[in-house]
């Protein structure tokens, strides 16, 4: 059987702050990319490509190209089948700025985190929750433990039903 791989990939740059940015992922995950860091880890010099993203002008010149990060300003020189030089930006695979960044999720703004809260201070078991929004007790343990996603409707369902409390969605 054929498994359907999960690429990482960018699908937002939220951030752009000197050398570092912080990015969507398509997980929905926002993640910080240090690259006063990452460069320094790289060790580079100025033999290397990168060189000229240390100047906080050319790097932040950034762009979101084919689900990564792209330097326009900064190009590649590769030859094709008939030795012609074609140029393409300077990019860096989602699948390595992934490993490279830092998950930037604050535990407390995480559907099931607030849950837990609330039900703590309720002062009720997963079990008595489970039971008064028409859940589970392994679906609110899993839930609390942000080891599932949660459909809004059944996100009201445990506000309202289960909690007692009113829910209220903005999208500013």
């Amino acid at each position: 059987m054929r498994q359907k791989l999960k690429i990482p990939r960018i699908i937002k740059i939220e951030q752009l702050d000197g050398f570092k940015i912080q990015c969507m992922f398509n997980n929905g995950e926002s993640r910080l990319l240090d690259f006063n860091k990452i460069f320094s880890d790289w060790n580079i010099s100025s033999d290397d490509i990168e060189f000229k993203l240390l100047d906080l002008k050319e790097f932040k010149k950034v762009k979101l190209r084919n689900y990564t990060l792209s330097w326009p300003n900064i190009k590649i020189e590769i030859k094709d089948e008939e030795d012609k030089l074609e140029y393409y930006p300077y990019e860096i695979g989602p699948d390595v700025l992934y490993q490279l960044s830092k998950s930037v999720e604050n535990e407390n703004t995480k559907p099931g985190s607030l849950v837990k809260s609330a039900r703590l201070k309720a002062g009720l078991t997963q079990d008595q929750l489970a039971m008064r929004s028409g859940t589970t007790r392994f679906y609110i343990s899993r839930l609390e433990n942000n080891k599932t996603d949660i459909e809004l409707s059944t996100f009201r369902k445990i506000i309202e039903a289960g909690l007692g409390k009113r829910f209220k969605l903005i999208i500013e």
